[in-house]
């Protein structure tokens, strides 16, 4: 399934996108899509449902987050070789995990707010991977049994931020609109093998990332498995796996994000996002 929310900022209703990529209203069937409908048993009822047999949904609306209060967003960092060369960083022998304050989170095509006094925003284009089920100090082998599903992350940051202003990347990951995930949550049985998505960026059209999860330090199962040694992973809660090679930092010279820039990044089977940058006071 694709799972989706859909309309106006905070009043979003559920929706999935059939077989033929039309929108289908559930709002009949449930009234969110939460963390509780992440549960295999929820999803599984869901399954069930004829999308025939549900409303067509007219025009294009907005989407928001395909899922509604992640709980916690756990991103990881330098988790493609290529990338940690390109910004000249050491190869991580350990996953390196900071989180994502969730006062960030966007919808996928909404603005993006360049904050104040920022020359340094950047984008990066990452499979998140959606809980389902608790997970605490599960084994590599059973890690992915706890994932719900799939969507496309953008981590978007701040690079002075992150980088100048102390020892947490977090200052710069997690300033208002830098979390936009969807446009849909893709239910694992579409997506067997994480480890096997293309993944791409463009700025103003012309690419700047093409990448391939085959290509991740540590996969998605030892991510998870990693993390839920240090914290409870919880029903609702993501963790955005890292960003291959092509970010604005890593150019010569560096070419960072403005005003006026359209960002539009896709991972195979996840869809795509599209955001344009605005002024702070803009959004």
């Amino acid at each position: 399934m694709k799972l989706v929310r859909y309309g106006r900022l905070g009043r979003e209703k559920p929706g999935l996108v059939d077989e033929y990529g039309k929108l289908r209203d559930l709002s009949g069937r449930i009234a969110d899509i939460t963390a509780d409908q992440l549960s295999p048993k929820a999803l599984s009822k869901l399954a069930r449902i004829n999308a025939k047999h549900l409303p067509l949904v007219k025009g294009r609306p907005r989407y928001g987050v395909p899922w509604d209060g992640p709980g916690k967003i756990v991103c990881i960092g330098l988790n493609y070789v290529d990338h940690a060369k390109e910004t000249n960083s050491p190869i991580p022998d350990q996953p390196i995990i900071f989180l994502k304050a969730n006062s960030a989170l966007n919808g996928p095509n909404d603005n993006v707010a360049v904050p104040r006094g920022s020359k340094q925003t950047d984008y990066e284009v990452e499979l998140g991977v959606v809980i389902g089920t608790r997970a605490q100090h599960v084994s590599k082998k059973d890690a992915l049994n706890y994932v719900a599903g799939y969507t496309i992350c953008n981590d978007v940051s701040e690079r002075f931020f992150q980088m100048k202003m102390g020892l947490t990347w977090t200052k710069g990951k997690s300033c208002d609109t830098f979390g936009p995930m969807g446009p849909w949550l893709v239910t694992k049985d579409e997506m067997p093998k994480p480890q096997r998505c293309r993944l791409w960026c463009d700025v103003n059209g012309e690419r700047r990332q093409d990448g391939n999860t085959k290509t991740m330090i540590f996969d998605v199962a030892t991510l998870i498995s990693y993390t839920s040694k240090l914290m409870s992973l919880n029903p609702g809660d993501v963790i955005s796996t890292g960003t291959p090679p092509g970010v604005g930092a890593g150019m010569k010279p560096p070419c960072f994000l403005k005003a006026g820039d359209v960002v539009t990044l896709g991972i195979d089977g996840l869809g795509q996002q599209t955001q344009k940058m605005v002024a702070w006071n803009k959004v």
